[in-house]
Formats: structure tokens, sequence, C-alpha cells
């Protein structure tokens, strides 16, 4: 019988200061599942008391992203004057659109302490009529997210829409990011309310699909949604995400994102000018920023 597994994506680990990230997305081999188009896992690291999460101003377009932790907080300040301590459980969500600016540090009180860290950090693409819509940010606290179990498996819908639930995250397309807890070795066959393009992360313990374990560090991608079918080896902890991909191609160079590369060098050209009328400051973090990469970055 022919795998139902498409593609299987190892986690490259990377060292972006303090700690590790896990790059899943994009990859050589598949560029995009469904509007997600980056995804990074953060951590788990332990950081020591001198040790801090300290990401400079720097721009987006394009793409609406989504911070999620398991463990450990982010303050974000944006351009938009919005300035929020994301916890476990909740999701910042924002649209860059035509442009945005924003910075994510460790908050005051936990910079002088031991701390840990550990999450998702993920963009999403945009329609193309919506590319270039006005920034917006929006915070969600974990009680507003979507739980609800079913023959003891646990799900949480952080956005998006799946089986008749809905995430109150403002989404721009079709799509779905799913967390699935089982506490026991459990068959689970979701494949007729999934659409689009799928991907499974295992953030712990295993999963058997066709005979095959997979564990954790792995991206499987399936051939097909309706396909989506697995078995849990014990206590065990995946996301899935995914859905309806866009008819064009998205491009990328560092933090920007369109269908169309000439935003993609517009983007560029206004960022190294430290153009306020696409990039405005952020306000109370605006003594430094990120500057442009310089070549050999190139555009994906």
């Amino acid at each position: 019988m022919q795998s139902p597994i498409g593609l299987i994506v190892e986690e490259r680990a990377a060292n972006i200061g303090n700690f590790m990230v896990g790059r899943l997305l994009p990859f050589r081999e598949k560029r995009a599942v469904g509007p997600f188009v980056f995804i990074d896992h953060m951590g788990p690291a332990c950081l020591k008391e001198y040790q801090n999460v300290d990401v400079p101003p720097h721009p987006h377009i394009g793409i609406s992203t989504l911070t999620y932790l398991f463990d450990g907080a982010i303050f974000h300040n944006d351009s938009l004057g919005n300035g929020v301590e994301i916890k476990p459980g909740e999701v910042n969500w924002m649209t860059a659109g035509k442009g945005v600016v924003h910075s994510e540090r460790t908050p005051e009180y936990l910079r002088k302490r031991d701390k840990y860290l550990h999450g998702f950090q993920i963009w999403i693409g945009l329609p193309k009529d919506k590319e270039k819509v006005a920034p917006s940010f929006f915070h969600y606290d974990k009680s507003e997210i979507p739980v609800w179990e079913e023959n003891g498996i646990e799900f949480k819908l952080i956005a998006g829409e799946i089986s008749g639930k809905k995430s109150p995250v403002q989404v721009h397309s079709p799509l779905y990011f799913l967390e699935i807890k089982t506490k026991r070795a459990q068959k689970i066959n979701i494949g007729e309310r999934l659409f689009g393009e799928v991907g499974m992360y295992v953030l712990s313990g295993t999963v058997k699909v066709e005979g095959n374990d997979y564990g954790t560090k792995q991206l499987l991608i399936a051939k097909n949604p309706s396909l989506c079918e697995f078995e849990t080896n014990g206590e065990t902890i995946i996301y899935l995400f995914g859905g309806e991909p866009f008819p064009e191609e998205r491009f990328m160079f560092w933090n920007f994102v369109s269908s169309d590369k000439e935003e993609l060098e517009n983007a560029k050209e206004n960022w190294k000018a430290q153009n306020l009328d696409v990039f405005p400051k952020i306000p109370g973090d605006d003594k430094e920023f990120v500057p442009l990469p310089e070549p050999p970055f190139k555009s994906k």
C-alpha cells in the first residue's frame, strides 16, 4: 500500500543567540503548506539570568505572524503602538500587510532571573488581494481558544476553522492550526475534517503511520489530507496545520513575503532608507533596528 506521507522534513537547528530555533518551513522541496510559509520551533531553552531574548525592531510585509508559546514569555512591541506580553497558551496575531515593524524581547521582570522559552513562530501568507492591507494586531487570551475532547483525545484549535469549530483569530484565508493530545495509544482518523494541504509536527511522543514510527523534530506532509490517519504510541502532542494553498507562488526575502518580486525590492529599499511612511518607528523602542541583510542573502 502506498504511504500517505508525501514528504518528511527534518527540523534544522539554528542558533539565533541565546537559544536554538528548529526551522521547519520553508524547505527546498516544499516552500509552503497551504498558506503557511514559515515555521520556527523555538527551544526548548533554559536562559540564565544574564541571557535574554532581544530581537530589535525589524519589518514585515505580506504576511500574518502567529506566536504561540508552551513555556516562557515574550514582550511584543510594534509600530502600531501595541505593547503586549505573550504567555503560554495565548496567541499573538499580527498582520503586516503593506508594512509593520515589531520587536520581541524578554519582559523586564524576567531579565535578571533564570527562565525557559519554548514555542512556535509562524508566518502565514496573505491572499493576493490582501497583501497590502493596513497592518493590525490582535492578542488572544488562552481562555478564548476553543478546546474540546473526543474519545479521550484533546483538541485545541489555535487558529482557523475545522469540523464546525472556529478560533477567534482573525485569519484571512481558509486554514487550520490544530493541537492534538493523547494520553495513551490511540488511533486517530481526522482526514475527513481536513482540506487543502496538511502538515503534521510531533512535539512529543511518537506517531505510527502505515507501520512506521515518527517522532519529534520531523514535519510530515501528507499527499492528500483525506489520508490523514495515524496512531499515537502513548502520551503524545502533535500539531496539524494547513489549508487552501494560494494559486500564485509566494516569494520571500528575509522578513518580506509577496506574490510580486517587485514588492520585495520596494520593501528592501524602504527599510534600507528607513522610510517612516512605510515602516514607522516603534514607540518606546526606537533606538536601534535590524539592518537589511547584505548579499549573499538571496531571494527565495
